[in-house]
This record gives structure tokens, sequence and C-alpha cells, in this order.
């Protein structure tokens, strides 16, 4: 697959004149087709919901985008849930899927009447004791433990992670939750992420299938919802073939049609929580070449760094470049792509064949569109930058400004940082 940006450089020279680079730039075109793909693609399941992954993008005009086709909010902490609270999302669109929960964000979950995903067993007397009765619709996130395989080899390792219940712990729980009055039960579970292949949705929702006909059978509760998470991956890199949304749904619906209408039931609701599928490649970092370095390799210093976009320096993650006005597909020149934190890890490119970079050049790194900007950090002292969104007619649109030395130094209430300078920058 051959990566192209979605926006020009005519494009980026003539947004430069008002946004200074670096920034974070969405696709709104490519946003709004992708979330009515994903829509049509479950279409066959009246109850289906997106449940966008707030934690990847945490932004209210993207929100709102999403709330046009039906989405709601998967939110993972108090302040998440104040934003989509916020943006007129009601309870039945808000699942609050979090794990080592402090009690003032159960309420406040309650208190708005979202759904609440419990992550462990012991957090169901802890809820209890927070709000009292509990609401009638309750899910639990499931860990079945082990590897997480399919027909191409380990995916992931379920059982190192952190979360959710067991096998007996889902049967214990779901007892304990029906003797307390829960009438309407929901599954969740997360096994792989990432994943760039059209089995992985389809093969965990037959083994979610199982999971709940068992449960219905041996527990006697009603599974409303059955909530595949994430884990639904994109193309990073350009020798990928992108996961197909259609095949994937349909793949779904078979194993709907074997496993749970056989069992009486096929009202359940499917879910998805798809941060990274819905967002990721419809955004991008823009950023400018200023230095060139030759010592010992070949540096391209450029004017973001890991603030802007941490996967590639926490996970060694690999995010396409383009450079704006080159031809990229002659790529004869080697280069490491450097920011300018105090980090030697603080590269967006390793050993990376590009075209010849001048200074000045723009730069677009692909896929930023999730898990880019939401990272970020004020490490170094450096300063988040805007958000754009690219529209459909054309114009750009602020919907979120960089950050400031007063925004950086906001929450030192004891001393006037800004005042107290010798040399005050105007």
């Amino acid at each position: 697959m051959k990566k192209e940006p979605f926006v020009t450089k005519e494009q980026i020279e003539e947004i430069v004149r008002e946004y200074p680079t670096p920034f974070h730039l969405y696709d709104e075109k490519g946003i709004r087709d992708n979330a009515k793909a994903v829509k049509e693609a479950f279409a066959w399941n009246p109850g289906f919901r997106e449940y966008f992954a707030v934690k990847a993008t945490p932004n209210p005009f993207i929100l709102n985008i999403l709330k046009e086709y039906d989405c709601g909010c998967d939110c993972a902490s108090i302040t998440e849930l104040m934003l989509a609270d916020s943006q007129g999302f009601d309870g039945r669109h808000i699942m609050f899927s979090s794990n080592d929960t402090p009690a003032e964000e159960y309420a406040f979950a309650n208190e708005i009447g979202a759904i609440i995903n419990l992550d462990d067993i012991t957090h169901i007397d802890f809820l209890e004791g927070i709000i009292g009765t509990l609401p009638e619709t309750i899910s639990c996130r499931y860990n079945p433990g082990g590897v997480f395989q399919m027909s191409n080899g380990i995916m992931d390792n379920p059982g190192d992670a952190k979360y959710g219940f067991t096998t007996e712990q889902m049967f214990e729980g779901f007892r304990i939750l029906k003797d307390k009055g829960v009438k309407h039960f929901g599954i969740h579970a997360f096994l792989a992420s990432n994943t760039v292949t059209n089995e992985y949705y389809p093969q965990l929702a037959k083994q979610l299938f199982e999971l709940a006909v068992r449960l219905k059978e041996e527990v006697g509760v009603h599974i409303a919802f059955i909530n595949l998470s994430g884990g639904v991956g994109v193309a990073y890199h350009p020798d990928q073939t992108p996961n197909d949304i259609r095949v994937i749904g349909e793949g779904v619906h078979q194993a709907f049609d074997e496993v749970l209408v056989p069992a009486g039931m096929g009202d359940v609701a499917i879910y998805t929580e798809m941060g990274r599928f819905m967002l990721a490649p419809y955004g991008c970092l823009v950023t400018q070449a200023i230095h060139e370095k030759h010592t010992h390799k070949e540096y391209i210093g450029v004017d973001a760094c890991a603030v802007n976009l941490m996967r590639p320096a926490i996970y060694g993650a690999y995010h396409h470049i383009s450079v704006l006005g080159r031809d990229n597909n002659v790529c004869d020149h080697k280069y490491d792509v450097t920011g300018s934190l105090c980090e030697n890890s603080d590269k967006f490119a390793i050993d990376r064949m590009l075209p010849k970079i001048e200074m000045g050049d723009y730069l677009v790194i692909h896929d930023a569109g999730a898990h880019g900007y939401s990272m970020g950090y004020n490490y170094n002292g450096k300063l988040r930058s805007a958000e754009l969104l690219l529209k459909e007619d054309g114009s750009v649109q602020l919907i979120r400004r960089a950050e400031t030395p007063e925004d950086y130094f906001a929450t030192f209430d004891c001393f006037d940082i800004l005042k107290n300078m010798k040399n005050p920058t105007k």
C-alpha cells in the first residue's frame, strides 16, 4: 500500500501562514467516511454502537463529528467522562471502562448514567459501597488468561495483562450481581492490540459469544450486549494490507448466527471501541526540518519532538514519513529524524530511507490521529502544539490552540513566574 498524505504542500504553506508548525492535522472527510463504513459494516445488528475510545483523541470537535454517526464514548477517567457529558452524550452513549478506579469516578459515572464496565470482581462491593443500589445494567471485563492466538501466530498475551475477570470470576461475579438486583449484563474483552488482520474480531467474537451462552444457561442472566472493545489496528507500514471493516463485520455476523441465534440470543447488541481504527489514519503530525547534522550518522532535526508524538520514543513504533514537495518514490538518503528533547530516544525515524531533505521542508508523519496529541506531555518544558481540522470544503479550523508558557506555569499558584522574570517574553 502506498501511503499518500491527505494534504498537499501548497495547503500546508497556506496553513502555516496562520498556524506555525508543529501541529496535528485531522482529515474531516476521512473521519466521516470511515465512521459511515463502520456503521454500515455492523448494520445487521440493530443494537450496534461504536463507543469511540476518548483516550485516543480527546477533542470535542472530533467527538461531535462521530456523534453524528451515533457513536458513543468509551471513557477511562473522570475528565473523559466530563468531556463526554459536556458534549451532550447521554448515559446510554457513555461506556466507563476503567481500572484501579477511584471512588469519586465511579460516583460520577453513576450520576450521569454511564454504563459501568467493572474491571475486577472486588469492585462489585466497592461500587455498591459508593452508590448504594447497583444500576440495572452493568458490564464486566473478561480476561481468559494465556495467550491469544490466531492462524498467523500469537497476537498478544492476555495472561500478563492487569485487566479483567478470570473465567471463574465471570460466573461468580454475574451470580453476585444478579443477587444484588442487576438485570441486564454486558461482556467486554480486549485480548490483542493493533491487529492488522480481518480474523481478530470474528475470532474474539466467537469466544465471547460462547461464554455468553454459558453465562445465560448456567447463571440465568440476560446478556444485553457484548463489547468487542478495540484491537482492530491500522497499517502503519506501507507494506501492510489495511483491515477491511466490512469483511470484519461480516465475520462477526457469521459467528453471531452460528453461536448466539441458536441459543435464543439474537437480541444481543454488539458494541465496539475502536479508537485507533476510527482516527489514526485520519490525522498526521506536520513538522518542519530546521537543522541537519553530519556526525556518525545523518540527522534531520525537526521542530516537533516526542511531546507531540510519543509512540516512536516509547514503543519504537513505526510511523511513515512523507516529505512534501519531494518525490517520495526516490528514497536515496538515510536519516535519523529527531526532535529536540534531552533524550536519545526522541526520534521519529531511525536509519529511514527518505528523499533528500532540505532545511525548511515540511514533513508529514502519518497515522498520528490516535494516541498522538493525547499522549503528549511537558517534559523539558516543551509546550504541546495546536490541533487543526481540515474540513471537507478545504478550509482549516483550529480545534485546539497551542499551549503557551502561561499554560505551563498556571499550576504554580504560589509563584508568578512570568511576572518575576527579569526578561519576560512579549
